[in-house]
């Protein structure tokens, strides 16, 4: 019987380009390389307009808490360091500017590892993997050296995410067809970081092409297996992933480490593969470009920096029913409103989609509970709606707001076209906003008080 989790939904999957191989990108003639693409502080720049790079070059670090260091994707000459919007739709961050001079110049840092990279501890491969900037490839973009580090010795399993549940995305399909050897290679090093004793490969069966090779390739290793999974929709999504395979359900505020698992997405084991045998920095990643509004959709290895623009005209441009961008998958990915965005390190997919994929026209609730039984984390999104329109902060908590995953189940399934998860995804943001003001003020007056 096929693993699963209660709730979700079964979502035309529109994989068109599962049977496209992954290309290498014609270079870009210039990049733009944001300093926040993670989850944590932002990197601080460490060029200047004039420099010359080379390719894997660090130039954006952090000294402490929090972050992620960023490395060019390309070699040339940095043409200016720019404020622009932050991917995260809020602030600004800082954007350097590199025009590529096509010579490829590896930096000379970039050395692979010194001995066994099985036989290297713990804390070696934190520090190879932090030094790449490798961060969470499945959307969260946490950085993967905190992950690590969160799971040693609390974690007894390492679960590699291969669902890739979003329609249209196929960028993990085809590792798994094209890469196996590196998704491996980068787990069983993650196991050995974590001191995990058991691995599992999670892959969706719409995939079983997939689940052939990556059980083929999985014999070698000991204590390793392949789950199949029911293919629905968010079953990419840590906590139903556990549920499914482990029949664990999280607890509101845990990490996975906490109830005895660590997960990593495909990718991301393969840019953990790179960094520790080869020394590698995360400065490319692969992406699906598809939508019906792209004239030939198809999966591309990218360097980081690269303009929206300049993937979409190498896709043979738009359609004129172009109607929206969108970075990351239909459901919980973000639309774009500037050409010059950028591919970032976890950047998935970028649909082009038209205004036939589009219902604008926003409607009622009519209480038919469909929101109530697709949430996979057993929530009342038609209360968390209203509560949020209204701005009703105290009883948006009340109700669990915090616990929503925002995967988008509820506005999919909707017959009254409401967008609940807008609705949920604004206030749920201003709460924790709020609670982290709260924090700093609190750790501010406490530090004052031990003075």
């Amino acid at each position: 019987m096929l693993k699963t989790f209660k709730g979700g939904l079964h979502i035309p999957d529109n994989k068109n380009t599962r049977s496209c191989p992954i290309q290498a990108y014609p270079a870009p003639g210039k990049v733009a390389i944001p300093m926040q693409q993670h989850i944590g502080a932002p990197a601080v720049p460490l060029v200047k307009k004039g420099d010359y790079v080379k390719k894997g070059q660090l130039i954006g670090s952090f000294e402490n808490g929090l972050s992620c260091p960023i490395h060019a994707s390309v070699s040339g000459t940095v043409a200016d360091i720019e404020m622009r919007n932050s991917y995260t739709g809020y602030g600004k961050t800082a954007y350097i500017i590199i025009e590529n001079d096509f010579e490829d110049n590896l930096d000379e840092s970039i050395k692979p590892y010194d001995g066994n990279p099985m036989q290297a501890s713990p804390e070696q491969i934190v520090e190879l993997v932090r030094k790449a900037g490798v961060c969470g490839l499945g959307g969260a973009s946490f950085p993967t050296y905190a992950k690590i580090q969160s799971a040693i010795g609390k974690a007894d399993e390492i679960i590699i995410n291969c669902a890739e549940c979003e329609p249209y995305i196929t960028e993990n399909h085809r590792l798994m067809l094209e890469e196996p050897q590196y998704i491996l290679g980068g787990a069983e090093i993650l196991m050995r970081a974590t001191g995990a004793k058991h691995m599992t490969v999670a892959i969706e069966n719409n995939k079983m092409d997939a689940v052939a090779v990556i059980s083929e390739h999985i014999k070698s290793i000991k204590q390793a297996s392949v789950q199949v999974l029911k293919t629905k929709y968010p079953q990419g999504d840590e906590r139903q992933l556990m549920y499914a395979i482990k029949g664990v359900q999280m607890p509101a505020g845990k990490l996975p480490a906490d109830v005895g698992c660590v997960i990593f997405n495909a990718e991301t084991c393969v840019a953990v593969y790179h960094a520790v045998y080869n020394g590698m920095p995360l400065i490319s990643t692969v992406v699906t470009i598809d939508g019906d509004a792209v004239e030939k959709p198809q999966n591309f290895r990218i360097p980081v920096g690269t303009s929206i623009e300049d993937v979409l005209s190498n896709c043979g441009g738009t359609k004129d029913s172009l109607c929206k961008i969108v970075s990351g998958g239909p459901m919980m990915g973000t639309a774009q409103w500037d050409m010059n965005a950028v591919i970032m390190k976890n950047t998935s997919a970028i649909l082009a989609l038209s205004d036939k994929t589009q219902d604008n026209h926003e409607g009622n609730c009519i209480h038919c509970g469909r929101c109530i039984n697709a949430c996979p984390m057993h929530l009342m999104p038609n209360y968390l709606a209203a509560f949020s329109k209204l701005g009703d902060k105290e009883n948006a908590e009340y109700f669990n707001i915090l616990s929503c995953v925002e995967c988008g189940s509820c506005t999919y399934i909707c017959p009254g076209n409401v967008p609940i998860v807008q609705y949920i995804r604004t206030v749920k943001g201003q709460i924790l906003a709020e609670k982290k003001k709260a924090a700093e003020k609190a750790a501010k007056e406490k530090e004052a008080q031990s003075k």
